[in-house]
């Protein structure tokens, strides 16, 4: 499948390649602010998730909107980019980026995952997370086949996270639901690279809003400091 792009900033001589995935039920534009500011100095490329914003919305495809699927979607936008790219994910898409990191070591140079976590190892957990996204999907906006994209089917990042080696930061909103935060600090203990940074005030989409200026400047001095 072929994901619509929005891509900002310079194509040659800039710093590591950035690319963005957002949240269930949101569209590239809701990295517009962060993008913006970084775009001066770093290539950045939001992608639209199968079903979101302008990329296609297939019916008659079962695995469209699979995690496997996206997650091949993703590779083939950073295929596009010369080097290896930074991701940042929200929500879903943070899962989505831990996921990319734990199935396929070192293909990215870093990972920012905000607001998100590491799905469930308990097989009753992720099937009651699965039975909330069916159920949710009118209030994400998307038609139920959509939040596929959202189901938890293994737990493949949980059983890998002390494997990846990937430079990782994981941003949780001060004002966001604990669980965030618990998932947050679950993830610095278990990952070998990961560093927690929570941002006081900070709601579920505070990269969108509130805190767009502070999220990007922590993207730039992370990308900054990658070998």
């Amino acid at each position: 499948m072929q994901l619509n792009t929005i891509r900002r900033g310079p194509t040659e001589g800039g710093g590591v390649p950035i690319v963005f995935i957002h949240g269930l039920g949101t569209s590239a534009h809701s990295w517009d602010a962060c993008a913006e500011a970084l775009a001066d100095r770093y290539l950045t490329i939001a992608i639209d998730l199968p079903g979101h914003g302008d990329s296609p919305c297939p019916d008659d495809d079962p695995e469209a909107f699979t995690r496997d699927a996206a997650l091949a979607d993703i590779d083939d936008v950073l295929a596009s980019v010369d080097g290896r790219a930074v991701l940042v994910g929200h929500s879903l898409g943070g899962y989505l980026a831990l996921a990319h990191a734990a199935t396929r070591p070192n293909a990215v140079r870093g990972v920012v995952a905000i607001n998100t976590g590491p799905g469930f190892r308990d097989p009753d957990k992720r099937e009651g997370w699965n039975t909330r996204s069916r159920r949710n999907a009118h209030r994400f906006g998307v038609p139920e086949r959509v939040t596929d994209l959202n189901l938890q089917h293994d737990s493949v990042v949980m059983d890998r996270l002390g494997d990846i080696t990937t430079s990782t930061i994981v941003l949780a909103g001060g004002d966001d639901r604990p669980e965030y935060q618990g998932s947050g600090q679950y993830l610095e203990r278990k990952m070998p690279e990961a560093r927690l940074v929570v941002l006081d005030g900070g709601g579920h989409s505070m990269h969108e809003d509130t805190h767009a200026s502070e999220v990007a400047d922590i993207i730039a001095s992370f990308a900054v400091s990658l070998p």
